[in-house]
This record gives C-alpha cells, sequence and structure tokens, in this order.
C-alpha cells in the first residue's frame, strides 16, 4: 500500500520552487493560485529570502501550492492512504479530493494570515527535543507551561510556548534531552495560542464546497481513518489549537499495511522520521524534480501489485 504526505511548516527553504517551475504548467498553475488567493507564490517561491517565507502567511499557502504542483508531476496517481503533518493536512484534503485545488488554498491563506494575527498576539515560539524518554519529555514540558504541540514518533518531540517558557527549557532540559534546537517558526502553532484563529477557519469553512474522501485520510488529531468531507473540514479547523500527533498517523500506516511512502515537495522530513519509525518501508522524498523518476518507480511498482 503506498501513503503520500505531504509536510508542514518548517520544511521550505529560499528558492525552492525554481526547478518545479520549469515543468510544464506549472508556472500557468502557480499562477492561476496566485491571483485566487492574492499572494504572489512565485514570487516567494523562487526569489524571497528566508525571513520572508519564515512569516507563516507566506508559509502556508506555498506549502500547500508546492504539494499540489509536486504531486501533479507524478501523474495519476492511487494511493492507498494520505495524510499531511500540520498544514500539510489542507495538502492532503486535496489529494483525497475533499477539496478542489483553489479551495484548498484559499482555506490555508485564511489559516495562514489568521495564525499570524493569534502569534503576535504573544511572544512564543517552537523547540525541537532531541533525545530524551518522550514520556518523561511530556511531562517536563507540562511542569513548565509548554504544549507537546508535534509527538512526531521516532523520538522527537516539539516544544511549543512562550520564549520564556522556552528558554526555561533551555535551561532546564528533561532527562536524557541533549539538545534543545529553536525551529524557524513565527508562534507556538497547535496551542492554546492560536484559539483566535479557530473561529476565523470555522467562518472560512463554512463557504467550502466539501466532497467525501476517496482514499483514506488519516487525520493529525488521534491518527483515525477519516471518512466524511465534513468531519475532515472539522479536524482541520480545530488542529490549528491542538497538537500534532504523527506518531499515530504512522502507527495506522503500519496497521494498514503501508508498503511504501512518497513525501510531496518539499520532502524531507517525513521521510526520515518513516525510515524510524517504519524500517523497511521504501521511502522517496520530493525534493526537486530529480526525484520524480524514483517515484514514478515505486508508483509502477504498485500500480502493478
Amino acid at each position: 500500500m503506498l501513503v503520500l504526505v505531504a509536510p508542514g511548516q518548517g520544511a521550505q527553504t529560499p528558492g525552492f520552487l525554481t526547478p518545479w517551475l520549469e515543468l510544464p504548467g506549472a508556472a500557468d498553475r502557480l499562477a492561476a493560485w496566485s491571483d485566487a488567493i492574492g499572494l504572489d507564490l512565485a514570487h516567494y517561491g523562487t526569489k524571497a529570502d528566508a525571513d520572508e517565507i519564515r512569516d507563516t502567511a507566506v508559509a502556508q499557502p506555498l506549502l500547500v501550492a508546492a504539494g499540489l504542483l509536486s504531486a501533479a508531476a507524478l501523474g495519476d496517481l492511487s494511493p492507498g492512504a494520505v495524510a499531511g503533518h500540520s498544514v500539510g493536512e489542507i495538502t492532503a484534503a486535496a489529494f483525497a479530493g475533499v477539496l478542489d485545488d483553489t479551495a484548498a488554498l484559499r482555506l490555508v491563506r485564511t489559516r495562514g494570515l489568521a495564525m499570524a494575527e493569534a502569534a503576535a498576539i504573544t511572544e512564543t515560539g517552537m523547540s525541537a527535543l532531541l533525545g530524551g524518554d518522550p514520556e518523561a519529555s511530556v511531562a517536563h514540558l507540562e511542569k513548565l507551561g509548554l504544549t507537546p504541540a508535534n509527538v512526531n514518533g521516532a523520538g522527537q518531540i516539539v516544544a511549543a510556548g512562550t520564549l520564556e517558557q522556552l528558554a526555561a527549557l533551555e535551561a532546564d532540559k528533561p532527562e536524557g534531552v541533549r539538545r534543545v534546537v529553536p525551529l524557524k517558526v513565527a508562534g507556538a502553532f497547535h496551542t492554546h495560542h492560536m484559539a483566535p484563529a479557530v473561529a476565523k477557519l470555522e467562518a472560512a469553512a463554512k463557504e467550502l464546497t466539501v466532497g467525501a474522501p476517496t482514499v483514506r485520510y488519516v487525520s493529525n488529531k488521534d491518527g483515525r481513518v477519516v471518512t466524511e468531507g465534513a468531519e475532515v473540514i472539522a479536524r482541520l479547523v480545530g488542529q490549528v489549537a491542538n497538537p500534532v500527533r504523527w506518531d499515530l498517523c504512522m502507527e495506522t500506516f503500519k496497521e494498514l499495511g503501508a508498503t511504501a511512502l512518497i513525501e510531496v515537495c518539499p520532502g524531507g522530513t517525513l521521510t526520515g522520521l518513516a525510515k524510524r519509525a517504519l524500517p523497511g518501508v521504501p521511502t522517496v522524498a520530493l525534493k526537486t524534480p530529480d526525484d520524480l523518476d524514483a517515484a514514478r518507480t515505486l508508483v509502477a511498482e504498485h500500480t502493478a501489485a
């Protein structure tokens, strides 16, 4: 069973879309999406610097657009399941037919703007914990008033909270944690600090035309397969203020019998986690169009099987 996944914020790098826009039709498609959401995606994906694309209002639609472009370059796909990490869940919703591409870009534009506004209320951030026991780390974070915002599996946990709380974590690491690494994100995503964004997303969701998932859609909330389009959207709305449980998503991939995993552009993070949590499952990360042949080979093998 082939699993198609989409990365979340922090995966973007300056100029990462440049080679993708050389593919037939890609520049036109990106221009149409840019017009639809009032954001020059081509500029931000090819010319903007790291600080510009760190802005969550920019990063989120840029990541969804990249995921959609790179998946389209693979041709017809029939994955057994789809999922996305954080904002990648909107990309996955488009893969599953819950939203069309333009609706997904409009929703993520609203999400990015709303989360940027929420992040501006209080100075917050996120830091990754390297090493340590996950259960002990979670308990230590809660003692410091921090949220385990991303429980990614393979021993990786991301803490989120105020800058003062994160500084306290750096000074008082959980037992066994080697390092605390600040992430290049603009706020404490997937925590109560994002609650103001939920109402704006709820309003935007009411305007959507929603379809039923055409493939298994695995949710960040609890790793469950969601079969109703309305529930997918409800989870997307609530997700911005609640932790990402990517560890549970990978457990579901294993239970479903995953035999291969492809991560769309800008790939690398989720395939890295899969290599540790799903040993023996071949993976391909789409970083540039040079990776398409390997991904197509994997798709062809699973189509034949």
